[in-house]
């Protein structure tokens, strides 16, 4: 039963690896999200990012350093159905949400009625002019791994505009330790190599890259990577 329930699941994650492909091929590069949060409402298809938990790398990161938000603002990049939204607002930081896809939003509104996270439609590739260089902390995960082409370039160098001077880029993702991965369906969400992490530092100071290996079966490498905006 557990094999067919994984091989199902590898199936939905190659379909979603299509979608993303087919939409960068017609040079639509983001619209593919909405459809496949639609698919996964309709039980057709899976999130390959969503765990429905907050990310283990990000509470480690965030518990290390004891993080407090009190009077501070936090952008979570890609919310999906909004746990690591909600992890961060837990610290005490006023949290606005985003994700391209509606259904998404819809989502983790449904799942966190009463919350403090303003969750909003966005685009990463186009934000709104006063989101840049706003918050305090920005925090990406797995959001430019399922990007395409010049969309995934384009993520890369948004993402240190919005960080506000003294604010905090965390960046969480797949990792590949090849220079020139292929990038098929069947290897979806791409991982990102030590180069794109290093272009997203943009106008930010590296504070510290980590190569990790998580304890699955086989071991998957990750990456994160945090900068900092002299104030």
């Amino acid at each position: 039963m557990a094999a067919g329930h994984d091989l199902d699941q590898d199936a939905l994650r190659v379909r979603a690896g299509k979608l993303a492909a087919e939409s960068a091929a017609a040079s639509d590069a983001t619209s593919w999200f909405e459809l496949l949060y639609q698919a996964a409402a309709r039980g057709e298809a899976t999130i390959p990012w969503a765990s429905l938990a907050p990310n283990p790398h990000l509470v480690q990161w965030a518990r290390a350093r004891s993080l407090r938000g009190t009077g501070r603002t936090a952008l979570v990049v890609g919310c999906g159905f909004g746990d690591d939204a909600e992890f961060v607002a837990s610290l005490g930081f006023n949290v606005v949400a985003f994700d391209i896809s509606p259904t998404a939003i819809d989502g983790a509104r449904s799942r966190f009625p009463g919350s403090s996270v303003d969750y909003t439609p966005g685009d990463l590739l186009n934000p709104p002019a006063s989101w840049r260089g706003a918050f305090d902390l920005v925090v990406e995960i797995y959001t430019v791994q399922p990007l395409h082409g010049t969309a995934r370039t384009t993520a890369l160098s948004m993402l240190p505009r919005l960080a506000a001077p003294g604010g905090t880029l965390l960046i969480i993702a797949h990792a590949t330790e090849e220079s020139a991965p292929e990038r098929d369906p069947s290897s979806f969400p791409w991982p990102l190599t030590r180069a794109e992490i290093d272009s997203a530092a943009g106008i930010l100071h590296p504070v510290k890259i980590e190569l990790l290996r998580d304890d699955e079966t086989p071991p998957t490498l990750r990456w994160r990577a945090e900068f900092n905006r002299k104030a």
